[in-house]
């Protein structure tokens, strides 16, 4: 069923994963929308509209981020991510900026864009999507940890900013989801090790965790905002 009124919304990260889940959820709901991508060559799923940025260059960023700004928002989906497992004594300090700034740093330049608009038309729906180890974390992730307790932290905080004027501000945490980033940095054998860890026994599907940020950006929630909603399977109840 489409939404009484239209609304434009942005993905970032929106090529595949949970980005291209969520992008595909919205679209199907009747939104416009627009999904990121890293190559000036790519594409994003059926009936959105694709940008390229690179999140790892500041200049780039910044220059996106003033697009943004022109872009009359209603919607907004941090979904953009980077990470790399390290120890602390072997990890580069460029590898830990790029980091911060793909996860943490565009989600603060692009709501600092979007928000204006929204405030304007006392409407708007924020999702910034952490990771379940924002939550807790483990050996080598110090790097993404750090990036997506902080993405919580400004979730809060910009919630309780922005509220009066009936912005809503709401994170998601997923666990393992079965998603390319996921293979790539577990491997099969890290796979099989989280999964036996996880009470449900298997990864998220992509789709599964659309499905919450569909509703958090939905006329549905209505009251709801500085949350971050895990969705882990039960990993971290155990």
């Amino acid at each position: 069923m489409k939404p009484l009124v239209e609304r434009r919304a942005l993905v970032t990260g929106g090529t595949r994963g949970i980005g291209l889940a969520t992008a595909e959820a919205l679209a199907e709901a009747g939104h416009s929308v627009i999904v990121t991508g890293r190559s000036a060559a790519g594409r994003g799923p059926k009936n959105c509209e694709y940008l390229a940025c690179d999140f790892s260059d500041p200049d780039e960023l910044e220059s996106f981020a003033a697009q943004v700004a022109e872009l009359d928002l209603s919607i907004l989906v941090n979904n953009a991510g980077v990470n790399k497992v390290g120890s602390l004594a072997e990890y580069d300090l460029a590898d830990f900026v790029r980091i911060q700034q793909v996860n943490l740093t565009a989600s603060f330049l692009l709501c600092q864009a979007a928000i204006p608009g929204m405030r304007e038309r006392r409407f708007g729906r924020i999702v910034n999507v952490a990771s379940v180890f924002g939550v807790v974390s483990k050996t080598g992730r110090f790097a993404y940890s750090a990036s997506k307790s902080g993405l919580m932290g400004l979730t809060r905080a910009l919630a309780a900013e922005v509220a009066v004027e009936q912005v809503l501000v709401n994170g998601i945490a997923p666990g393992f989801v079965d998603t390319a980033l996921t293979k790539r940095v577990l491997g099969e054998e890290g796979i099989a090790e989280m999964v036996a860890q996880i009470p449900m026994g298997r990864l998220a599907q992509p789709r599964e965790i659309a499905r919450y940020v569909k509703f958090l950006t939905s006329d549905e929630n209505s009251y709801m905002t500085g949350q971050t909603v895990v969705v882990d399977g039960g990993f971290t109840s155990v």
